[in-house]
C-alpha cells in the first residue's frame, strides 16, 4: 500500500452525548490531522489499561488473544484502519505466521488494543484521511463561528442527534469548528460523519 499513513493515539475522551462511549482519537505522525473514532467503554477500557500498563487480576480478551498468539507462534505486525464505509470504521491486523502473511479482520478498537499489546505501528490510508480526517490548525483558535456559545452547538447534538440532517451545511461546519475548539473530538466525529454523508 503506497499511500500507507502511520498513525498514533492521543487520547481518549468521554462522550457528552451518549452514556459508554468514547472517542479515541488518532493523529497522523507526520502531519496535523485527527481521525476520531467512536468506540465502546469496554475497548476504552481495554485501550486505557495498556497505554496505563495497568496489569488487571484476570486477562482480558485482548491479553488472552496475545497468549494465544504467542502459544502458537505467531506475531502481529502491524494494525491497518483500512476502510471507512458510511460512516463505519474497519479495521485489519496484520499477522505474520512463520513468514505467511495473513490478514484478521476486526474492529478498530479491538484492533488497536491488540496491536498496544504487542507494540506495533497503526497505519490508515490516505482516501480514509483525506474522507474523515480533522485538520487542526492555529486559525481554529481565532477563527469566529456563528454560534452564540459552544453549549448551543453541544445541545443540538445531544439533544436532538437525529435533526442534524435538518442543518445546513454552513451550520454544520460551524458547529464543528466549535467541537474542535473544544476539543470535542467525539461531537466532531458525529457532526464529521454527517457532513461526509452529503457529499
Amino acid at each position: 500500500m503506497a499511500d500507507k499513513i502511520k498513525l498514533e493515539i492521543l487520547g481518549l475522551s468521554s462522550s457528552q452525548s451518549q452514556s459508554g462511549s468514547f472517542a479515541l482519537v488518532l493523529g497522523e505522525v507526520s502531519g496535523n490531522r485527527r481521525l476520531p473514532i467512536i468506540i465502546g467503554m469496554f475497548e476504552a477500557q481495554a485501550i486505557a489499561i495498556e497505554i496505563e500498563k495497568i496489569v488487571p487480576n484476570r486477562p482480558m480478551t485482548h491479553d488472552l488473544f496475545k497468549s494465544f498468539a504467542f502459544n502458537f507462534s505467531f506475531d502481529v505486525r502491524e494494525i491497518l484502519i483500512s476502510d471507512l464505509k458510511e460512516g463505519v470504521f474497519f479495521a485489519k491486523i496484520i499477522c505474520d505466521d512463520n513468514g505467511k502473511m495473513i490478514e484478521i479482520d476486526a474492529r478498530p478498537s479491538d484492533a488497536i488494543a491488540i496491536g498496544l499489546r504487542f507494540n506495533v505501528d497503526i497505519y490508515t490510508n490516505e482516501s480514509i484521511l483525506t474522507e474523515a480526517g480533522i485538520v487542526l490548525t492555529e486559525e481554529h483558535e481565532d477563527e469566529i463561528t456563528q454560534l452564540s456559545t459552544a453549549e448551543e452547538a453541544t445541545e443540538i447534538v445531544e439533544s436532538e442527534p437525529q435533526k442534524l440532517g435538518d442543518l445546513s451545511a454552513d451550520k454544520l461546519n460551524e458547529m464543528l469548528q466549535s467541537a474542535l475548539d473544544d476539543e470535542d473530538y467525539e461531537r466532531a466525529a458525529k457532526i464529521r460523519d454527517e457532513i461526509n454523508r452529503r457529499n
